[in-house]
């Protein structure tokens, strides 16, 4: 297989964190960026918002009153936790993408703690801060939780994963992460993630469902203007890592539903003509007013969208679970 590009650091017993070499991180960010903004239409991949500021700010978002996703999926979690581990088999090594605070996994964590002797739990998250202190808390209320993180990119993960023989695992793509791929890239990402799986493997997909647009455009769009701080601090963060000399107060967030494409767009406009120069990348960039860097997409599935980018990726659904008015689901997945 060859060597891991993780470097690992052992805590204690029960917490070990694999982290990518953070030279390499600072590489990945400095080619992104260099791209992103020489081509036309300017963008930047959306994971790159979640710096230490930018999680935390993502944690915000989704205590928001408009912000549906999170207390929704949370909903469907609680009412049917038991059901979910029941289905993925018995014992599972949990493996979470994404993972955040972990909130709702432990929602989990609780039906498996009730009948397992020793607990394992892979976060994967490229927030260092995020998964370290989380993983700290978690352990103080799971007496039998073993901790193994990767703090990276998906990608690497997927790579580390495959060294990881230890089975029957329930991989968790909670949220709506999967919508920030274009349809074909998500095939591809359930594709890898199917790749990396047991014959007894599954994998707990949330999706964000088709609803109405007044909706969907609040969500993005709340009124304390958290979501658009999270958006700018994409910004502030070009300027702390990377020497950029972006003026915050010159460019806006935008968000709105693309009814065509099913998704929410989200961008940061330019406020007026200017050119930016960034320190890192020995480069300046030019934007004209009106002119946007495409920061995200979160597409927005039917039942039969969905359904297809699953059979693509060489997937089954097993069972499927919702909130009462059907704005989202959890989606049981088994490979084909």
């Amino acid at each position: 297989m060859g060597k891991s590009p993780l470097v690992r650091k052992l805590y204690h017993d029960r917490l070990e964190l694999h982290r990518l070499d953070s030279d390499d991180a600072i590489a990945d960010f400095k080619n992104e960026v260099a791209r992103g903004l020489s081509a036309t239409p300017k963008r930047i991949p959306p994971k790159f918002f979640y710096d230490e500021r930018g999680s935390e700010l993502f944690e915000q978002i989704t205590k928001t009153e408009e912000y549906y996703p999170t207390r929704t999926e949370t909903w469907i979690l609680d009412r049917y936790n038991r059901d979910i581990i029941q289905a993925s088999g018995q014992h599972p090594t949990l493996v979470e993408f994404g993972s955040g605070s972990s909130a709702k996994t432990r929602l989990l964590l609780d039906i498996l703690a009730e009948s397992s002797e020793e607990l394992v739990y892979i976060p994967i998250d490229i927030s260092p801060s995020i998964v370290h202190e989380h993983s700290q808390k978690l352990l103080e209320d799971y007496a039998n939780l073993n901790i193994r993180g990767l703090i990276c990119d998906y990608q690497h993960a997927l790579d580390e994963l495959s060294r990881h023989t230890q089975s029957p695992k329930l991989f968790l793509f909670l949220g709506s992460t999967i919508g920030n791929f274009e349809p074909d890239q998500a095939s591809e990402f359930l594709a890898a993630v199917q790749a990396a799986m047991g014959a007894q493997d599954h994998l707990l997909l949330g999706v964000d469902l088709v609803k109405a647009p007044e909706i969907l455009n609040r969500a993005y769009n709340d009124a304390g203007g958290v979501t658009a701080a999270f958006n700018l601090n994409l910004l502030a963060r070009i300027n702390r890592e990377l020497g950029g000399r972006f003026d915050l107060n010159r460019f806006r967030h935008r968000a709105f539903f693309n009814e065509v494409e099913s998704r929410i767009e989200m961008h940061l406009e330019s406020l007026g003509d200017q050119t930016i120069e960034i320190e890192a990348l020995g480069s300046e960039f030019s934007f004209a007013g009106g002119e946007t860097i495409h920061t995200e997409n979160s597409y927005k599935y039917n039942y039969l969208s969905l359904e297809r980018v699953i059979r693509e990726a060489g997937l089954r659904i097993r069972h499927v679970w919702h909130d009462p008015e059907q704005w989202f689901a959890l989606n049981l997945l088994a490979p084909a």
